[in-house]
């Protein structure tokens, strides 16, 4: 009796296991792998309220470098710091949004060293939602970002041209960028060894994509060689579409190209991603 309560016990657990395997191998449609990624993207935002660090460089870097900045550069680029204004705020917004992106690897690394993920594997889940849900959170912290950054433009007296509409079409075009740019750092995230490594790795890239535009200066004040490398650097594409936006209130054609080149940064990091991540798991 007992032996054959025992067969049927593990006939049962085989037949679950089974059908659980079966379950894994089914491709999850596009409504439930949005579902799984909203799902993660909340979860993610739970660990910024209880983790409010996460905020602090949304939240008080913008406030210092927008002080600070201005008050360094506007007198010997533009003669006053009012005049300097509608250039370092776009500017500002669109270096902020890159810089946070470096938090959305190094954070990644963090979970899947701490093997958060590897429950993750054994869920009948689409794989990209796990990395696509914290990037999609991540898009409040940009926008947090872009809302001080043009906050304290105006407290300093910066008034954009292009009116409300403008702002906000600065502010939707610096989330999508930072979202865009962030599938570069999640990359980073899937293949470094460590949380050290990928923020190290991540500020090597981050750093002259972020100084070596024209963020801060005019290319024109460049030498050759330099003005080349920011010209076509896409950060200075999207800011420029920012100051476009924000300062214009024009779609210009910059707009058109920096979100091409956010879409095509998308195309070929997003699956960079999703493969590596897949053979860590």
């Amino acid at each position: 009796m007992t032996s054959l309560m025992s067969t049927r016990v593990d006939e049962t657990v085989i037949a679950t296991t089974y059908e659980g395997v079966r379950a894994l191998a089914v491709r999850p449609s596009v409504r439930q792998t949005i579902s799984q990624t909203m799902v993660m993207a909340w979860r993610a935002v739970k660990k910024m309220q209880r983790n409010f660090e996460q905020l602090f460089d949304v939240t008080i870097q913008p406030l210092l470098f927008t002080a600070m900045f201005a008050g360094i550069f506007g007198g010997a680029i533009s003669g006053d710091v009012q005049s300097y204004l509608p250039i370092i705020i776009t500017g500002l917004i669109g270096q902020t949004v890159v810089t946070a992106c470096v938090a959305t690897g190094v954070q990644l690394r963090e979970d899947m060293d701490k093997g958060v993920f590897d429950r993750f594997k054994s869920l009948p889940i689409a794989r990209i939602a796990p990395l696509a849900g914290p990037m999609v959170a991540d898009m409040l912290r940009y926008l947090i970002a872009s809302l001080l950054t043009f906050g304290t433009g105006f407290a300093m007296g910066y008034r954009p041209g292009g009116g409300v509409l403008g702002v906000i079409g600065a502010i939707v075009l610096a989330v999508f960028a930072g979202w865009s740019l962030a599938w570069i750092f999640a990359w980073f995230g899937t293949v470094g060894r460590s949380a050290q490594g990928v923020q190290g790795i991540s500020l090597m890239v981050m750093f002259p994509l972020t100084f070596l535009s024209n963020a801060f200066v005019p290319t024109e004040t460049m030498p050759g060689w330099l003005r080349a490398f920011a010209d076509v650097n896409p950060v200075s594409h999207v800011i420029t579409a920012i100051r476009d936006l924000a300062n214009d209130g024009a779609v210009t054609a910059e707009v058109g190209w920096a979100i091409l080149g956010l879409l095509a940064v998308v195309a070929i990091f997003a699956p960079l991603a999703v493969r590596s991540y897949s053979r860590k798991m």
